[in-house]
């Protein structure tokens, strides 16, 4: 699968100069866990996330028991540009998503900007965007892979798939076998091919 099959287009984006409350609001009402931060050309600047807007944003409760007195930290953010992570990670639309994901697992991120060839923003690709498609119904996948090789006039082989697995039956010799084969990893939800 590639980026651009799984991403979320158009993503939502702040400025550098917006208020952290425009930021923390932008994302309770779209529901998603970060940002782009662009610049005034649309460039990606970096990223701007749930714990960078609420690190310094929740002060304490004098109620809570057993709290030592704490004195207000001298700098109070106020915009993104305070506290946003600058060089963020970043993919392209093709990107393949296995790599994406060990970006997103190596650096601990939730999700990426994906750029296009002119290193313009066009999408965003979060973790929740791979843990849908991974969790496909077995018809779904199957239902699509059925459709991608009868488009290739290959109507007549057999798919199955069982928990992501896909079994494809019909192909005749190692170039029908290998086109079996990539066909099917292209479809979202397959985490692995087995061509009879």
């Amino acid at each position: 699968m590639l980026v651009r099959d799984l991403m979320t287009p158009g993503p939502a984006t702040v400025r550098p100069s917006a208020h952290l409350k425009e930021a923390l609001t932008t994302l309770a009402r779209l529901g998603i866990t970060s940002l782009p931060v662009v610049d005034d050309h649309g460039r990606v600047c970096g990223i701007v996330s749930e714990a960078d807007l609420i690190r310094e944003a929740v002060a304490r409760d004098p109620r809570a028991p057993e709290h030592p007195v704490t004195v207000e930290p001298l700098f109070q953010p106020r915009t993104v540009e305070d506290v946003y992570t600058r060089v963020a990670a970043s993919v392209r639309v093709d990107d393949d998503v296995a790599d994406a994901v060990e970006t997103m697992v190596a650096i601990s991120a939730k999700s990426l900007p994906v750029l296009d060839e002119h290193g313009r923003l066009v999408g965003i690709l979060s973790r929740s965007d791979v843990v849908r498609a991974l969790a496909r119904a077995d018809e779904a996948i199957a239902a699509d892979i059925d459709q991608l090789l009868a488009s290739l006039g290959r109507a007549d082989w057999l798919v199955e798939v069982d928990e992501g697995v896909a079994e494809i039956s019909g192909p005749d010799g190692p170039a029908e076998r290998s086109l079996a084969y990539v066909a099917a990893r292209t479809v979202a939800g397959v985490v692995e091919v087995r061509v009879d």
